[in-house]
């Protein structure tokens, strides 16, 4: 595959200030993505670039940013709702510039994924469905803090991409917490991944077969989330 085209732009919030953004264009469009960063990376960390130029490969036009503290280089993430308002805003920027139109997937890697699901709950229009990459149903060793209330209050479809050794949360936790919840939701199971899907040598599969499965499902599933009615 040919790696993608990558166009790195502003995107000026609402609440004041300005953040970057990057553009992973596809050769064939087929759907679009804002991915949003962890708590304790940026936009340009491996995984998510991974990722994003992954998707891109895959048809799936993908679009990263910053949030605020980390665009200021700042450790400690912003107030929730100081995080949802940038992503908001970048959804607006993403839906002028693109050539590409209709709901947008919206994904993140834990944290990030966490303030897509807030979004959804709260009702942000032309979501296509969500993506979530290592879901933080609760902080590590505190499983009774569970994050999960507000996703029986969303609609879009949700692919949940586990692993079993994800310390904020495994499959079989989630599986508990999404029984009978009104959306469709489907678990992507990584075999003994931990919470960035890294899989120990006794599994038998190298890093880039695990990604390789990883980026295939999501793909299908934006795909197909974008698919009209």
């Amino acid at each position: 595959m040919a790696e993608a085209r990558v166009e790195t732009f502003g995107v000026a919030l609402e609440a004041g200030g300005l953040v970057t953004a990057k553009t992973y264009a596809a050769t064939k469009t087929m759907s679009r993505m804002v991915l949003a960063h962890g708590a304790g990376a940026n936009q340009s960390h491996t995984f998510l670039v991974r990722v994003a130029g992954g998707l891109a490969e895959r048809g799936v036009e993908t679009t990263t940013f910053n949030f605020p503290y980390t665009e200021a280089g700042r450790r400690a993430p912003d107030p929730a709702p100081k995080l949802e308002a940038c992503f908001r805003d970048v959804i607006g920027a993403v839906q002028t510039r693109s050539v590409v139109q209709g709901p947008i997937v919206l994904g993140g890697k834990s944290m990030g994924g966490r303030m897509a699901s807030h979004l959804a709950a709260r009702g942000e229009p032309s979501i296509a469905g969500l993506v979530f990459l290592g879901y933080p149903l609760h902080p590590p060793g505190k499983p009774e803090r569970l994050r999960s209330e507000h996703l029986s209050r969303i609609e879009a479809p949700m692919l949940f991409v586990q692993g079993t050794r994800d310390t904020f949360g495994t499959p079989a936790e989630l599986h508990r917490v999404l029984e009978g919840l009104r959306a469709k939701v489907e678990i992507f199971v990584v075999d003994q991944g931990d919470h960035s899907f890294k899989v120990p040598k006794r599994a038998g599969r190298t890093e880039e077969e695990v990604m390789t499965a990883v980026l295939d499902e999501i793909a299908a599933f934006c795909r197909k989330a974008s698919e009209p009615g």
